[in-house]
């Protein structure tokens, strides 16, 4: 009886629990975001084509479509750690958490090589405001995805460490809920700065 009163009192009148309700209202915060940033990119991308390199100049498509490949295919492993984590299986857990880790870090050390290469051609933050909107925009993602992966890496230490809750899906499920947002919204970007056609300002 006892641990029925608890369970209500970490619930909220949806029915979800506190946490859940907080990352959702989290995440819909950051979609609010990302929405303004993609927004000023669009808008700005094309203003001053004169003033420094254009996107046509400097994008490597196919290099990028790698790199979304590798996030993307992130989101099954971390599937698949939740899965292992409801079947009470650390190890598999503790495997996946490592290897959907590792897929974020590649693709932050993409985005590193990436921005290297954009600045080394001439793109820089102050350039025009494709290069302030780009850097930005994309940047913040990547910070979002670095935040990610310590959390991932958290999630590991607390079980090697035995310091998760006896429920390890729980907290496994919210870092999926955030690291499966960064994914889908790397889509979103991924389809709007480099695979839709920049128009100039008229």
């Amino acid at each position: 009886m006892a641990a029925v009163e608890h369970a209500v009192e970490h619930e909220t009148t949806t029915g979800l629990p506190n946490t859940k309700l907080a990352m959702w209202l989290f995440l819909a915060s950051e979609c609010l975001l990302f929405g303004a940033l993609i927004s000023a990119y669009v808008l700005y991308r094309g203003a001053d084509p004169l003033d420094g390199p254009t996107p046509a100049d400097v994008f490597d498509i196919p290099y990028t479509s790698v790199s979304a490949f590798v996030l993307l295919a992130s989101s099954l492993t971390m599937v698949l750690a939740l899965s292992a984590a409801q079947r009470d299986d650390a190890v598999r857990m503790r495997l996946w958490l490592l290897t959907t880790a590792m897929l974020g870090m590649i693709f932050v050390g993409g985005q590193v090589y990436e921005f290297t290469t954009f600045y080394n051609e001439g793109l820089t933050v102050d350039v025009n405001l494709f290069g302030t909107t780009f850097y930005v925009l994309t940047g913040f993602h990547g910070v979002h995805v670095t935040v990610g992966i310590l959390m991932l890496l958290s999630l590991v230490g607390m079980s090697l460490a035995g310091r998760l809750p006896a429920d390890a899906a729980f907290p496994v499920e919210m870092v999926g809920l955030y690291w499966h947002f960064v994914d889908i919204v790397w889509i979103v970007i991924f389809t709007v700065v480099y695979l839709i056609p920049t128009g100039t300002a008229g």
